[in-house]
């Protein structure tokens, strides 16, 4: 029996439970007249997609409305509290002060910091003037950020003062940068002939002052649905990072997306979805992802300013910090990558605290185990766990998957969201029939434009009528639950085996000594490659090596089986965005195999 029927074995639902099929529930939701799910058909770049009718024309559209939470917290940093009001006084300063430098619609404006504050403030001051935001990983090297602010053609960059360290000696070398905005810097600035560098404070205000400032309007602009809003790079896992084109409906799309997955299950159960309380206390997100990432920036940032929702962010991850900020900023909802989570559960810490405020948990970005699900109903009793899956590509959600139908398919990343349309394909394009492998294909208006000035590249990944090549392997069910079973590109192939390395992490993950698993590939003369395996296991853990390939071969085929594990008490390493960083890991393990 594979690891996900176990799982799936042990969810016990109400009988009448589904009330009606994925498909009968989104027809639903879709084809009410006046609902925020209500579909409706445009032409996108010659293609016909299905589109949210009643979303926000663009991010300025609804950054106006998200005025109205007024003296309610936004953003919460230490002893740092940004109230929407503030924040839309920031906003507005820092607009007009992008203005005045020279940036006009479609002027590109990067972002290199961590989650502070500042960040949000500068990212909403971008979109809402029509120009790119480029939100440039924040832990880059100095070369890394040049080549990123050269190839984006930014004409404004906003850093902190970490930043400023790793590029002060390449500023010279990117013509188009003409100004730089430094926040959080102690000390004196820099002084460049080849560009301005300012202080955060000058340029808008010091932290504490964005309520005293002056109540200003917005510099007046025409933007667009499919206006460009945003480059967000890719990872680069062959060759230099690519720069994903996001539009202002990409990001819009993400935003109503988000939202149908528990109307949804309402109707699953047999309920009618609540209307929303205009009354209703507003909840508080603990950041945990950066806001670089479009998980951070698409999926927490815009749906918190919709709904009036506080993000608190840390300095860096710390699941004890974690913990704190839970009980003192009454979270309702956390999450991250698995590991984030699990690490939240271990911690030795978990029972010192008042958790009780907490009614959400969501994951992605990573795989999960299907264990995961039971050890979050138990520790949080109010919560319905759920995950997702989607790339920076399709501006962050493309399926959901959430409360009872999680628990029945913990190893799916659910449905996709009704604008979306899947296909799942051979090497050669071809449909393939229901739960056979292959790539995923993507379709919808959630789908970037194609990668900035890299037109071969683009054509590569997004063909004529619209679709996207994610690069996943995936099967498919019958009512369109999509399994991820791997990165094609980072699928192992031994003697001439396909060998899915989600598959065997899965498996290791369900193990009760396991947190964290990577599957790598070992170089073999014969064989081509072997399955190795380094996992992170709990605190005081006694599993031995042989235990743990006797519980994969329990599972799975012999050639499965990883040939050596190496443990690990630590977390494994991962990038900003969660993923582990496996090319790392291998060569780690390589190094110590001798």
């Amino acid at each position: 029996m594979s690891n996900s029927q176990t799982a799936s074995a042990s969810f016990k639902a109400d009988a009448t439970w589904p009330a009606m099929s994925i498909a009968e529930a989104h027809a639903l939701l879709t084809g009410t007249e006046g609902s925020p799910f209500e579909m409706a058909e445009e032409t996108i770049r010659g293609i016909k997609l299905r589109v949210w009718k009643n979303a926000p024309a663009s991010l300025r559209d609804l950054f106006e409305m998200g005025r109205a939470h007024g003296d309610l917290d936004y953003l919460v940093f230490q002893d740092e509290r940004v109230t929407y009001e503030a924040h839309y006084r920031a906003v507005a300063k820092c607009a007009a002060a992008l203005v005045e430098r020279g940036v006009g619609k479609g002027d590109r404006v990067a972002i290199i910091m961590r989650n502070y504050p500042e960040w949000a403030i500068a990212f909403w001051a971008t979109v809402v003037i029509g120009a790119v935001t480029v939100p440039l990983n924040a832990w880059l090297t100095g070369e890394e950020l040049e080549y990123g602010l050269s190839d984006s053609g930014s004409k404004v960059a906003i850093v902190d003062g970490e930043r400023l360290a790793r590029i002060e000696d390449r500023l010279a070398a990117i013509p188009t940068l003409k100004h730089l905005i430094v926040a959080r810097h102690a000390g004196d600035l820099p002084d460049k002939q080849e560009l301005r560098v300012e202080a955060w404070a000058d340029v808008v205000a010091a932290p504490g002052q964005y309520a005293s400032l002056p109540d200003a309007a917005l510099p007046s602009v025409d933007i667009g649905s499919d206006d460009d809003a945003t480059i967000f790079y890719t990872s680069g896992t062959t060759g230099r990072p690519k720069g994903a084109l996001g539009t202002h409906r990409n990001i819009i799309t993400n935003l109503i997306s988000l939202a149908i997955s528990p109307a949804r299950a309402c109707l699953r159960r047999g309920e009618v979805p609540p209307q929303p309380d205009p009354d209703a206390p507003k909840r508080a997100f603990l950041l945990s992802v950066p806001f670089f990432h479009a998980t951070g920036c698409h999926s927490i940032l815009v749906p918190n300013l919709a709904a009036g929702g506080k993000i608190v962010m840390m300095y860096k991850w710390d699941p004890e910090e974690a913990l704190r900020l839970i009980e003192a900023e009454k979270i309702a909802a956390f999450g991250g990558v698995p590991a984030m989570v699990w690490q939240v559960l271990e911690s030795p810490r978990f029972h010192e605290f008042d958790l009780s405020s907490v009614e959400s948990v969501s994951y992605g970005g990573a795989p999960s185990a299907p264990d995961l699900v039971q050890r979050i109903k138990q520790s949080f009793p109010k919560v319905s766990p759920g995950n997702g899956y989607g790339l920076t590509e399709t501006s962050s959600v493309t399926t959901q998957n959430s409360a009872e139908d999680y628990q029945n398919r913990p190893s799916s990343a659910g449905p996709a969201v009704p604008v979306c349309d899947l296909r799942v394909v051979d090497a050669d394009g071809r449909d393939l029939p229901i739960g056979e492998v292959g790539e995923l294909l993507i379709r919808g208006p959630n789908v970037v434009k194609g990668y900035w000035n890299k037109p071969e590249a683009t054509a590569a990944a997004i063909d004529k009528d619209g679709w996207f090549r994610s690069g996943d392997l995936v099967r498919m069910d019958e009512e369109g639950f999509v399994f991820i079973l791997d990165r094609a590109k980072d699928m192992l192939i031994r003697g001439g085996e396909n060998v899915y390395c989600v598959e065997i992490e899965d498996v290791l993950y369900a193990h009760p000594q396991v947190m964290d698993a990577a599957i790598v590939g070992i170089p073999h003369k014969v064989l081509g490659e072997e399955v190795g395996a380094i996992v992170q296991v709990t605190r005081g853990a006694t599993v031995s090596e042989a235990a743990l390939q006797a519980h994969v071969r329990a599972h799975l085929a012999g050639f499965k089986v990883p040939v050596r594990i190496e443990f690990r008490h630590e977390p494994l390493p991962r990038n900003a965005n969660g993923k582990i960083l496996k090319t790392q890991l291998r060569e780690e393990f390589l190094a110590a195999m001798g």
